[in-house]
């Protein structure tokens, strides 16, 4: 009976596992990261997913590296919609050093936002990555900069928002096109390295489209007060009670919900039902609806007709506006609408508004009604081009693939990438190709006036700007276009819509993302090293401008695109003068 003594194992019922958290069924719950369901990994300084911040002129995107949208999406100026800053700066050096404190106090308040509100984070355990846009000016950057490191951030990275872009598709070469709200930029980037000297800017963006977009409704569109009583609303017609739109109907609210909600962008002016397209020109009535154009008033200021309340601060180069007081804009504006109403088929829809202070609003709210040209056709104002300075962005694509080495033009052409809110519009994208197309068409053969005016000889050639992109229209690609024409090449097909449905507007922000998930930031900027740079640094938070605004230079240590030293090529000629001096001597 003897047997050997067992090892007591008073541990074999229990089997270590990871407690699962219960999961919400709710579809707006947002979690965690997906790769950790139940706790975050912990670095040296707090938690390794980072903040990821893509401040825009208008409207911020925040929220944490691995994660597959942004946590919050919020107006950086409030409710109304007004944006943090402008491309024009006071020129007076006293105002400029004002406005620039009021720009720290609100950014200021909304990075605070960003941590205590939207994130409800500790910025002192959490490394920042801040999606830059290629024009982001230098002082901005290092207003945000300098806010993160008082609040004791460990370090920010700067990454630019196309590059982020290419990588949230899979891409590392591609032309990144982002239409914002003050500009849109296009960008060529080889083998994830921007090439920032064939960079390419319009002012034509969200802001010239909401200007635009209110200048029609002012002009065009109905508004029904409401009625003064019950038994009004039924005895009164609507015909009896319809009026122009008043100004304090069209709040920045407003306008933003109907360019958000109700417009999208129609075909190709001059498309007719056999599928055959025309361009405007081609139609023997088309120049009958336009009248005489005057060199004071161009193309562009059609957006700003109509604007008592609104400045032309979305373009720097541009010349006084033409408001809606004047004849000369509202003929124009009349012509649009003459044109517009020609080439589209939607209907009008109507809308519940507030009505202004001075009407009634016991009975209910104003309608008012929105033509459906206007929902379709207002944002033609983006295709439009012909302008030195206001390029439309099929002319701002196609000039940035001019300035590409020409071993480098088919790829990029193949790889468009849109970016951007504006490009949330319904039909944008397919749009976009079809002005890239018709934009590489042949220009139009002269009339028969322009031949007989020089008698004996042969006419001059008609100007062609893209004609060496010709060759590269069966190749044009856009990689998120959601519904991609047939592919003319294969490599064109292997390429159109086949980048992965994220967003226009967040897609640079999952750029941001996936890049602090695998730790492949751009420039870091370490605290130390911001503190070290200017050791004598002011602390004062104090509102007084009068001091010396110029002592505070920008931080030598920030990324700017703009001090990269120029690629290496022929030397200057002093070198030429003084080589030759010397071998004279």
């Amino acid at each position: 009976m003897s047997t050997s003594p067992a090892t007591p194992r008073g541990k074999t019922a229990f089997t270590p596992a990871t407690p699962a958290t219960s999961r919400v069924a709710a579809a707006n719950n947002v979690h965690s990261s997906p790769h950790y369901a139940t706790t975050r990994r912990h670095s040296l300084y707090g938690v390794e997913d980072r903040v990821v911040i893509d401040p825009g002129s208008r409207i911020w995107k925040v929220g944490f590296s691995g994660e597959g949208r942004p946590r919050d999406v919020f107006y950086a100026g409030g409710v109304n919609g007004t944006p943090m800053w402008k491309l024009r700066r006071a020129a007076d050096p006293v105002e400029r050093a004002e406005e620039d404190k009021l720009l720290e106090v609100r950014l200021q308040a909304c990075l605070r936002s960003v941590f205590h509100d939207s994130l409800l984070a500790d910025p002192k355990a959490r490394k920042v990555i801040l999606v830059e846009h290629p024009l982001l000016p230098l002082y901005i950057k290092e207003i945000i900069t300098r806010t993160l490191f008082e609040n004791q951030v460990p370090s920010v990275s700067f990454a630019s928002s196309h590059l982020l872009s290419l990588f949230a598709v899979g891409r590392i070469t591609g032309m990144v096109i982002d239409c914002g709200q003050l500009e849109s930029v296009a960008l060529p980037i080889f083998a994830a390295r921007p090439l920032f000297p064939q960079i390419q800017m319009t002012p034509i963006a969200g802001a010239r489209l909401t200007s635009h977009l209110h200048a029609l409704l002012l002009m065009f569109a109905t508004y029904l007060p409401p009625p003064t009583s019950l038994s009004a609303a039924v005895s009164v017609p609507a015909a009896n009670r319809s009026s122009r739109v008043p100004q304090e109907v069209l709040t920045d609210a407003v306008i933003e919900e109907i360019k958000t909600r109700c417009c999208f962008v129609g075909d190709v002016l001059g498309a007719v039902k056999d599928g055959r397209r025309e361009t405007p020109m081609e139609d023997e009535s088309y120049e009958m609806d336009i009248p005489p154009s005057d060199n004071s008033l161009t193309g562009s200021d059609f957006s700003h007709a109509g604007l008592s309340h609104q400045d032309s601060d979305y373009s720097v180069v541009s010349v006084p506006r033409t408001h809606a007081e004047d004849p000369q804009g509202e003929d124009h504006l009349q012509a649009l609408a003459t044109m517009y109403k020609r080439y589209s088929t939607a209907t009008d829809i109507q809308m519940r508004v507030v009505p202004p202070p001075a009407q009634q609003v016991g009975t209910g709210r104003g309608t008012l009604i929105i033509p459906g040209w206007i929902r379709e056709r207002a944002a033609e104002l983006l295709f439009e081009g012909g302008d030195v300075d206001e390029s439309s962005l099929a002319e701002t694509i196609l000039n940035a693939l001019l300035k590409v080495p020409r071993d480098l033009r088919k790829t990029m052409a193949a790889s468009i990438l849109v970016t951007g809110g504006t490009a949330m519009l319904p039909g944008f994208i397919p749009r976009l190709h079809a002005e890239i197309l018709r934009s590489t068409a042949p220009p139009l053969t002269p009339s028969g006036q322009q031949a007989q005016a020089r008698p004996g000889k042969p006419s001059p050639p008609p100007y062609d700007k893209y004609g060496p992109l010709r060759p590269l229209v069966p190749y044009f690609a856009i990689l998120n276009n959601p519904s991609p024409p047939t592919p003319t090449s294969e490599r064109a097909g292997a390429n159109a819509g086949k980048a992965p449905a994220f967003s226009p507007a967040t897609i640079s922000w999952v750029g941001g993302s996936l890049a602090g998930s695998l730790k492949t930031g751009g420039v870091e900027v370490a605290r130390e090293k911001w503190d070290d740079d200017d050791p004598n640094r002011n602390t004062d938070d104090s509102m007084d401008v009068s001091a010396d605004y110029h002592s505070q230079s920008p931080r030598s240590i920030l990324p700017d695109w703009t001090r990269t030293p120029l690629p290496s090529g022929a030397p200057p000629a002093n070198v030429h003068a003084a080589a030759s001096a010397q071998a004279a001597a």
